[in-house]
């Protein structure tokens, strides 16, 4: 399944519309990027069930933050196009699964590991 990079992105951000409000407002010093694909480094430390890398958190979780946390760079969420395209078969399961790799993602923001993500379906 292949999708245009403007397609893409824009199912990305209505994933991210799609964050409750309690949560979206707690998003702090976050930036969301789109790559195709992920980099030597970013699958070195990849464990992920359908053998792609789809997204990824790069960061300090929100609850490992203390009272000396700031001045630092961003956390950055990357959401991958190419795995993505090959681990979906039409459009409207990539956009699904573009939403769930974003939720995923923000889990881990907020502290989650993949086995809590993975058994509530994300």
């Amino acid at each position: 399944m292949r999708i245009s990079d403007e397609d893409f992105e824009t199912a990305i951000e209505e994933a991210l519309s799609s964050v409750p409000p309690r949560f979206h407002r707690v998003l702090d010093n976050i930036g969301i990027a789109m790559d195709d694909e992920p980099n030597e480094r970013e699958l070195a430390g990849m464990d992920d069930e359908c053998g792609e890398l789809l997204g990824l958190y790069e960061g300090i979780p929100l609850p490992q933050r203390t009272n000396e946390y700031g001045g630092v760079m961003p956390d950055v969420i990357t959401i991958f196009k190419g795995p993505h395209e090959r681990v979906c078969d039409t459009h409207e399961e990539l956009v699904m699964q573009i939403r769930k790799t974003v939720m995923h993602e923000i889990g881990h923001y907020f502290g989650f590991d993949d086995d809590y993500l993975h058994a509530h379906g994300y």
